[in-house]
């Protein structure tokens, strides 16, 4: 899983992350002329974004999000797709083309997101997660502590206490009281809104968290401020959206669609569905006789693969042990990767470390914060570690998540959020110099969680048996993630339905069950798909290299070779490894 924000730091060995780029491949500067153009739109309509990819001069600016910056961002950004496209025209290299088509592709898809949801839509604009990720990228260990008491000045602008400044909240106001006004809308899921809003405290209150933990000066005011107009924004959305918002779980249809297509997935989901149904039995089957062994082994009274996991999930590690734990089996699995040539790992150590409360009230599951790619002075990309679920004010918490913290779940964490995962798809983007283009704007979950799920894949083999059973429940979550979430969608199976095959099948506490069902419903319908399905297609390209290649095929290479690609697409993947690895290798 990733999260978009990126962390800031200063770092001996950063002049060579941005020589490296230029020296080494010169389409890159071409294609980064290119794509300079569309960063320079998004860090002039949006400064945290400028701010987060390393750029001090936007720390105190802040994104303001009325209607007439929106049209204005619009028509900005029509005349970049009408150069590229004239670009596209006369381009000779494959490399920059491509470049091209991401960027054309990133802006159309981004405009028709626009128009459904300008014409169709009652938005939900959450105030409180909005300011902390402006914040957070400021408040961090990686950035540097020079730059930190920028948010106070940020802080103050959100609240409207600078000159020339509104509230935050009042311009969230003004755009959803606009697309109140209109007809026939859709509004928001009301589950969504209640779990969100049930947050929001927690978010709020993990902005002062981090104002005590860097010694802001001067922040008090305005985090009060900022504190009572969320409060009262609130209350509003409760009064004027919560009371009509969707109590059905599925989208409507083509904003479903329009979802699928920004995750990557191309195939009807019906298609997707037929295919996850046959890969979760047969994933079953896997780690029936795995199962069976362990239970031999350690003498439990079941061998079904169910009672197994949850004999070992009872094996619990708490507080200051968790960390050890991960940096002990990320050194074995870059063992793993070493003595089996599975691809060239980096000199440098990774990164992991414990999520914070107000991290935790934002994304309760383990994720990877990846680096900045534009300004980067060394900074890396951060494996984060959620442990529980708060709960909303006056509700009992459904149970505590003990899916991430014990010792077989961590190697196929670690697989898919470090190494050779996540955390080598982003640095090694930085370290070995690739695009801008590719860097920023190929990404989709298709593409990101498609070598995640492939990286546990190929590592899989070599974890001790209770490592390979959870790393196959986890590739079971997958493929029930590629049905269960297209089939609430087309209504064909209840939220409790799924809660039962999480809870039974799966072997997931009720809190990290939950998530589940909130994410196919109502945080992100979709996106669950992606990472069967991307996993599909980089089992295809595999099979077909390894066809072409005969004894030729080495896995190191075709490994580094996708790493060094970027966060491009599956087509444009396959486009590469047929067009310059395959016939390089021959």
């Amino acid at each position: 899983m990733i999260y978009a924000s990126a962390t800031l730091c200063i770092s001996p060995f950063g002049a060579k992350l941005q020589t490296k780029e230029i020296s080494g491949k010169s389409w890159v500067v071409k294609s980064n002329q290119y794509t300079a153009l569309l960063v320079d739109l998004e860090k002039k309509y949006t400064p945290e974004y400028g701010s987060s990819q390393g750029f001090a001069e936007y720390d105190t600016q802040i994104s303001v999000p009325t209607a007439a910056n929106q049209l204005a961002r619009r028509e900005e950004g029509q005349l970049l797709v009408k150069k590229y496209t004239a670009s596209l025209n006369t381009e000779k290299d494959m490399a920059v083309r491509q470049d091209l088509k991401v960027l054309i592709g990133y802006l159309n898809l981004g405009f028709r997101r626009q128009d459904f949801e300008n014409s169709r839509k009652v938005p939900f604009l959450n105030a409180a997660t909005d300011i902390y990720a402006g914040l957070e990228s400021l408040l961090d260990a990686q950035t540097a502590e020079s730059r930190r008491s920028a948010a106070v000045l940020r802080m103050r602008k959100y609240a409207g206490m600078e000159p020339g400044y509104r509230p935050l909240t009042e311009i969230l106001r003004e755009r959803t009281a606009k697309q109140i006004a209109g007809k026939n809308m859709i509004y928001p899921s009301a589950r969504q809104m209640e779990v969100d809003l049930s947050r929001s405290s927690g978010i709020v209150s993990g902005i002062a968290e981090l104002c005590k933990q860097y010694h802001l000066k001067g922040w008090e005011e305005p985090y009060q401020k900022l504190k009572t107009e969320i409060e009262e924004y609130n209350i509003w959305l409760k009064q004027h959206v919560l009371g009509k918002a969707r109590t059905d779980n599925r989208l409507p249809a083509e904003e479903y669609a329009l979802g699928l297509e920004e995750y990557g997935v191309d195939i009807p989901p019906a298609e997707l569905a037929i295919m996850a149904h046959a890969a979760f039995t047969s994933i079953q089957n896997e780690m029936k006789p795995i199962a069976k062994q362990i239970a031999e082994q350690r003498h439990f009274s079941s061998a079904d693969y169910r009672d197994v996991i949850a004999e070992l999930k009872k094996e619990q590690i708490h507080g200051d042990s968790i960390i050890p734990l991960y940096e002990r089996h990320l050194k074995d699995i870059e063992g793993i990767i070493r003595k089996q040539h599975l691809a060239t790992l980096p000199a440098r150590p990774a990164m992991i470390r414990l999520a914070t409360a107000g991290e935790t009230s934002r994304i309760p599951a383990p994720y990877m914060v990846p680096p900045p790619f534009l300004n980067n002075t060394g900074q890396r990309g951060v494996f984060v570690l959620p442990l529980n679920l708060p709960a909303a004010p006056g509700e009992r918490a459904i149970n505590k998540y003990d899916d991430f913290t014990f010792d077989a779940v961590s190697w196929t964490l670690i697989a898919h959020e470090s190494r050779p995962g996540h955390e080598m798809q982003f640095d090694k983007m930085i370290e070995e110099g690739v695009s801008q283009a590719r860097a920023l704007y190929a990404s989709n979950s298709t593409n990101l969680e498609g070598w995640g799920l492939y990286a546990e894949y190929i590592v899989m083999p070599y974890m001790p048996l209770e490592g390979q059973l959870l790393s196959l429940n986890y590739r079971l979550l997958r493929a029930a993630r590629a049905f269960m979430d297209p089939e609430i969608q087309a209504g064909k199976i209840t939220p409790q339905q799924v809660l039962e095959v999480l809870t039974k099948d799966l072997v997931y506490s009720k809190a990290y069950a939950q998530q589940e069902v909130e994410r196919y419903s109502l945080s992100a319908p979709g996106q669950a798909n992606s990472y069967f399905y991307g996993f599909t297609r980089m089992i295809k390209l595999r099979k077909d290299t390894e066809a072409a290649l005969g004894a030729k095929f080495n896995a190191m290479r075709f490994h580094d070779f996708i790493l060094s690609q970027g966060l491009l697409p599956p087509a444009l993947i396959r486009e590469a490894v047929i067009n310059e690895f395959i016939p390089s290798e021959n």
